[in-house]
């Protein structure tokens, strides 16, 4: 079992090339590092030319099985059609292991970002989301886990309490909106929706734009409600997010049906995404990526700024929620 403090300094290129030597691919150019802080990702060619993309897990953040339920369900979507990036079988095994790292291989594809403003394409997000969870509701993960309090509000706080990243007066400054914050959240946050199969982390970034949209990076996935995979690709002031939510909602709407109640569950998951993402980063900083990607993490005007915005969304969270509105 490795440490706590693993990180992934030594995933080299020979380690790299071993272990895809093993599923019988020999690498011939390339190995280029892809833009990925939890998990390490590379692209590469192959003897014959062809290109791929392999995936080497953070060890110790997912067990085995629950990557192969995010690998049977990005499989499953693929299966119906539904543009998702899925892992390649190779020697009858999606998932392989080289001393103690879990890996994946992925077919290379390419695309354009994924325009929010871009109405066409928004609506096009909108009816593959609705057969996305039409397809996922079916069933719910076993090993994955549902997204609640414990997750993204408790275990970050007690994370940033601990965080050598922030210290004196302003920490204290800043874990009182923080407590403030999470206060408000569990005032509004309720458990009546129905758990569904996720994305789990469906920002802009993970949707390229091929021709339409294909779906990539399932490593978030989890249970949870719908609406986790319609509000991250939202933006702009409330009178566009709610143009933008009705566009979305009313393309979904022809594959399936959507509880307006989750609408009120919009602000409570922006919160805990911002606290848990906070803790998240502070948790990773033994990772000599993070210092490297996330150097203002230390000063002290960054966490001024996420204590004003933790403010500002405690009182985003007494106001109504978002509603539908027509769409002409």
């Amino acid at each position: 079992m490795m440490s706590t403090e693993f990180n992934f300094q030594a995933l080299m290129p020979d380690l790299i090339m071993d272990a895809l030597q093993q599923t019988g691919i020999v690498v011939d150019s390339g190995l280029t590092a892809l833009n990925s802080y939890e998990n390490r990702v590379y692209q590469f060619l192959d003897e014959e030319k062809k290109r791929y993309v392999v995936k080497f897990y953070r060890p110790e953040r997912w067990r085995a099985e629950q990557i192969l339920e995010e690998h049977q369900l990005a499989q499953e979507l693929a299966q119906a059609e539904i543009p998702v990036v899925a892992p390649l079988v190779i020697n009858n095994a999606t998932l392989h292991n080289h001393l103690g790292y879990y890996f994946a291989l992925f077919p290379s594809v390419g695309g354009r970002a994924f325009e929010q403003d871009n109405e066409d394409q928004l609506e096009w997000v909108g009816r593959f989301l609705g057969r996305i969870h039409r397809h996922n509701g079916s069933r719910c993960f076993s090993a994955r886990p549902t997204m609640g309090l414990e997750e993204y509000l408790t275990l970050p706080r007690r994370e940033l309490e601990n965080s050598t990243l922030i210290s004196g007066r302003q920490k204290a400054m800043f874990l009182q909106a923080c407590d403030q914050l999470i206060a408000q959240v569990h005032e509004v946050w309720t458990t009546d929706w129905r758990p569904l199969r996720l994305h789990g982390d469906l920002h802009a970034g993970n949707i390229l734009w091929r021709d339409g949209p294909t779906f990539v990076d399932l490593d978030d996935a989890r249970n949870g409600p719908a609406v986790q995979d319609l509000w991250m690709l939202l933006n702009g002031d409330r009178r566009d997010r709610l143009y933008q939510l009705s566009l979305l909602l009313d393309a979904y709407a022809e594959f399936m049906d959507f509880d307006p109640r989750e609408l009120a569950l919009i602000e409570p998951l922006r919160a805990m995404r911002m606290i848990h993402y906070l803790a998240w980063v502070s948790r990773r900083w033994g990772d000599p990526a993070f210092p490297r990607s996330f150097p203002w993490m230390v000063e002290a005007e960054f966490w001024s700024q996420q204590t004003a915005l933790f403010i500002e969304q405690a009182m985003l969270l007494q106001q109504p929620p978002l509603q539908l509105m027509p769409v002409y």
